[in-house]
């Protein structure tokens, strides 16, 4: 399934035209990545519907969001930040992923902040290690280095295996 190509369009511009150095280029890099792997991108209404919000799907499950240029609430969330997907699998419990990245991922453990997305954090097990008060979305980057795109590509190919593997 090809990726919404408007809603594509639509990030690679906003990134290209409000990044800047290595956070852009990393970002388009990313996008690129996505709609290599046949992702599809959809725009979030609701309470995001003035935001820069889409949620990234394989096969209709969802892989992660991203939210470009925050702003009011979600300010603190800008230029950049990507969430996993929202935990309707266990598939970051156990995955695999060398020591370097392992690091890297942990991290970035999403904790819950009450921000009312969720009924609040729970314990979880996120790379064979145990975590209190987590958020649904497991893990949050804001403003990846490019060592954090490097565990965020793995964590969207586990995702994907994980999806096809239960489709």
């Amino acid at each position: 399934m090809p990726m919404n190509s408007i809603e594509f369009d639509e990030m690679y511009r906003i990134v290209k035209e409000t990044f800047e150095s290595d956070l852009k280029d990393n970002t388009l890099d990313f996008l690129l990545f996505l709609r290599s792997d046949f992702m599809n991108f959809t725009r979030i209404k609701g309470y995001w519907r003035n935001q820069f919000y889409w949620v990234v799907k394989y096969k209709d499950e969802c892989v992660c969001y991203i939210l470009l240029n925050g702003k009011g609430d979600e300010k603190q969330f800008s230029s950049l930040t990507i969430w996993t997907d929202d935990s309707s699998s266990n598939w970051y419990e156990n995955c695999l992923l060398n020591d370097e990245l392992s690091k890297s991922a942990l991290k970035n453990i999403d904790y819950c902040v009450h921000c009312g997305s969720c009924i609040g954090g729970t314990y979880k097990t996120v790379l064979g290690k145990g975590f209190d008060n987590v958020c649904r979305t497991v893990m949050k980057f804001t403003n990846p280095d490019e060592q954090e795109f490097r565990v965020i590509k793995e964590l969207v190919k586990i995702r994907k295996c994980d999806i096809e593997n239960n489709f």
